[in-house]
């Protein structure tokens, strides 16, 4: 039995339109991410059969999922594992403050822990048993999965077997995994 997860990071929030670290997970789409959204749905209901939507519990990435699944008549399940990277008390600062912070190195940034917050290498052995789970739980068909950015770099950095030169997809970027009852086999990049 091969399934496949569709991963969709969430539309812009207003975070991603202010170039701003989100100041809680309570941080709406834009009527821009609105748009996305409903253009994501679209082409999802094109080129996939979903069966499910799973959301991350955050605004952005739960508004995202419910467009997408009022679109596609599909049910919606929240799972609190797929919430994003914290940030810590850089919490609605820009993102470039990250170059004035000591300790900050651009070229292994999944090691690197905002201060108060979380390294990408723990956002990873977070997100990965739940993906793996909701592989086993749905072992056949598609499953759309809306997270982060962060979440989405995890996980491909652990099928893919290396961080270098990873980025965050764009919002409502998408990346296929095939699996096997939940033990990934491949990981495409959809982001076009």
């Amino acid at each position: 039995m091969v399934g496949r997860l569709i991963l969709v990071r969430h539309a812009e929030s207003e975070g991603n339109r202010d170039r701003r670290f989100t100041t809680s997970p309570a941080v709406p789409l834009t009527a821009r991410g609105r748009e996305q959204a409903k253009e994501v749905a679209e082409r999802i209901g094109r080129q996939y059969r979903p069966k499910l939507v799973i959301t991350s519990p955050y605004a952005r990435a739960r508004e995202t999922a419910e467009i997408i699944a009022d679109a596609l008549g599909l049910d919606l399940h929240v799972e609190d594992g797929l919430r994003e990277q914290s940030y810590g008390r850089l919490a609605g600062k820009p993102y470039d403050v990250v170059f004035e912070i000591p300790g900050y190195d651009p070229a292994r940034v999944w090691e690197w822990e905002p201060p108060g917050g979380e390294s990408l290498v723990a956002v990873q052995k977070r997100v990965l048993p739940v993906f793996c789970e909701i592989g086993r739980r749905y072992p056949e068909g598609d499953v759309v999965v809306v997270s982060h950015g962060g979440v989405m770099m995890a996980v491909r950095a652990a099928i893919e077997g290396r961080w270098e030169g990873l980025v965050a997809p764009p919002n409502t970027g998408i990346y296929v995994i095939e699996h096997e009852m939940g033990r990934f086999k491949s990981i495409s990049i959809e982001n076009s």
